[in-house]
């Protein structure tokens, strides 16, 4: 029983000392994280997303004229249809957004718009040259 009091006591009485120095009873601000949702992050997925669309509505268009998906990757899920289309879009789309992501978590943003970018300007080559070979 007196080991219990004892115990008691001491944690009592080293909850109520106060180890900081006397004049700095604030810790510091711990360097922020930058928020992924950022207003450019949002403009660069959105048209990101219009491009993966728009490629997969020529990439169909295309298909249905006779002409034959070049990509080797792709080819599997675009001979499926529209479904298998959808679905190859949603595993590229992802793939994109993710790789953003994960340069972003990693704390690689310049690395993270430039990929973002860069995704937005091979996806627009796609869909240009879609639409040159469906005219």
């Amino acid at each position: 029983m007196k080991y219990l009091l004892s115990i008691f006591l001491l944690s009592a009485f080293l909850q109520a000392q106060s180890f900081t120095a006397s004049g700095s009873s604030t810790l510091p601000d711990a360097p922020s994280q930058r928020p992924f949702w950022t207003v450019e992050t949002k403009l660069n997925v959105g048209i990101f997303a219009g491009l993966v669309a728009a490629d997969a509505i020529t990439t169909q268009r295309g298909l249905n004229q006779g002409l034959r998906e070049v990509n080797p990757i792709m080819r599997p899920f675009v001979t499926r249809g529209a479904a298998g289309q959808a679905a190859g879009s949603a595993l590229g789309f992802g793939a994109g957004v993710g790789i953003g992501y994960l340069l972003h978590r990693t704390h690689h943003y310049k690395a993270e718009r430039i990929t973002m970018r860069l995704l937005i300007a091979v996806e627009g080559g796609f869909v240009a040259n879609n639409i040159v070979a469906i005219r």
